[in-house]
């Protein structure tokens, strides 16, 4: 699932829970934070698109944002959120923001939120779901909630075929240990991307022959292992091969923050400014600090004929 667009789905987008129309036919709702959207996440999806055209619903997918911090950041934003969704076919997607919610017992949740204001008529779920205050709810007292209030609940099983666990988790060990393969592989072959617009940097590249397209990465994403990546890069209707450097750039400056450098394979166009999305598909070697110029220059020529095989 390459590619993707946002254009359907972001006219659906809620942001808050006052965004949230009423619909007197309601709704099959999809509870979780769905952070990189793997296989399992994929199938609790699919279940409620699929129960929302049978009973003439539609179908929500529920998240969060200004969740408690957590150190490594989330592998999909809300952005990338809305382009997987509208390939999935999903009518709307919930941004709740947790501050609104934290406070609430799971009952409260579930029949203000969950009954209440997003009229779910059955609702969709992993078995590790936890909800209220203090993520004292779990799939059980959930389930017993629903069936109170007339709610059909449905809870899926986190392991995929061969019976391993999947989870976000996982999905960032994958990155932290180099195998952006296996990511590809657990969301059902939807890479790992940074995206956003190209700055000017010190134009060094360009000198020895291999001029980058650098991107920030965004504040809150996760961050992957540092190193240099065969990848596939998006610039509008375009894509493009190339091979990126995820780190500090040690050779040639100490960067304060880490920097998503690409270096497009037979390009050389002015793209500052233009938006791109940059999918890591397989790592070639840890990022490292060369003694010259010169062996910089033979390491990526050798990056080149490896992201090319």
């Amino acid at each position: 699932m390459s590619g993707y667009d946002n254009t359907r789905i972001e006219f659906t987008v809620r942001h808050t829970l006052d965004d949230l129309p009423f619909l007197p036919h309601g709704r099959a709702v999809a509870l979780g934070m769905f952070d990189g959207i793997h296989e399992g996440h994929i199938e609790i999806i699919r279940a409620a698109v699929r129960y929302a055209a049978s009973h003439g619903l539609k179908s929500l997918v529920q998240t969060f944002v200004n969740l408690p911090k957590t150190s490594d950041g989330e592998l999909t934003t809300i952005a990338e959120k809305t382009g997987i969704l509208t390939k999935l076919g999903v009518d709307e997607l919930l941004v709740i923001d947790y501050n609104e919610v934290h406070d609430m017992t799971p009952a409260e949740f579930v029949s203000d939120v969950i009954l209440i204001r997003m009229g779910a008529h059955a609702i969709f779920t992993g078995e590790d779901y936890r909800y209220g205050k203090g993520a004292s709810g779990e799939v059980t007292t959930l389930t017993e909630q629903c069936r109170e209030l007339g709610i059909d609940t449905f809870v899926h099983n986190m392991c995929l075929a061969d019976g391993t666990k999947i989870s976000s988790t996982r999905l960032k060990e994958a990155l932290r240990d180099g195998h952006p393969e296996e990511y590809i592989k657990l969301t059902g072959g939807r890479p790992f991307i940074y995206e956003g617009t190209v700055v000017k940097g010190k134009q060094l590249g360009r000198t020895m022959g291999f001029p980058t397209a650098n991107i920030n990465i965004p504040e809150g994403k996760y961050h992957v292992r540092r190193g240099v990546y065969a990848s596939r890069v998006y610039l509008g209707s375009r894509v493009l091969q190339g091979v990126t450097n995820i780190g500090l750039r040690p050779t040639v400056e100490d960067a304060v923050a880490d920097v998503c450098e690409t270096y497009i394979f037979d390009f050389d166009e002015d793209i500052y400014g233009a938006f791109i999305r940059v999918e890591l598909l397989g790592f070639i070697r840890d990022e490292t600090r060369f003694s010259s110029r010169e062996e910089l220059i033979a390491a990526v020529e050798n990056d080149k004929i490896l992201a090319r095989s």
